[in-house]
């Protein structure tokens, strides 16, 4: 495979910055959807520690690119779309919180960084991370 230029890599990562914000939405709200059965503003303000305009803001910007729907003073639902990427994000997130596991990496530490790493692994190395595991 050949390299890419200097700033191509440096754009990706932009790219990945962008993205990471989205996918840990979408992968909180399916959290909330499955441990209280219900999603909320509130509570993603909460544990993401940041204020209710600010969820507000970003919740738009999910029902926009069509992840959820929401209605004001109603939960958040993941859409079809949604889900399938909150499926792909925790399937993800395992596989390189594993990893890091198997790399002797304690438990508190691999779970804070396998928390940003995942956001930055494409699919193939997601891929290889799995021959790794197997093997």
């Amino acid at each position: 495979m050949e390299s890419l230029p200097h700033h191509e890599h440096f754009d990706r990562v932009r790219q990945d910055h962008q993205r990471e914000l989205v996918e840990d939405y979408v992968e909180e709200i399916a959290h909330l959807h499955h441990q209280l059965g219900e999603a909320r503003a509130s509570d993603l303000a909460e544990r993401f520690g940041v204020s209710p305009a600010a969820v507000s803001k970003v919740v738009g910007k999910l029902k926009r690119d069509g992840l959820v729907n929401a209605r004001p003073y109603r939960g958040i639902f993941l859409t079809e779309e949604g889900e399938t990427l909150a499926e792909k994000v925790a399937a993800r997130h395992e596989v390189v919180l594993e990893v890091l596991r198997q790399f002797g990496v304690p438990e508190d530490i691999a779970r804070a960084d396998s928390e940003g790493i995942e956001h930055h692994c494409s699919d193939e190395t997601v891929t290889a991370m799995k021959r790794f595991l197997k093997g």
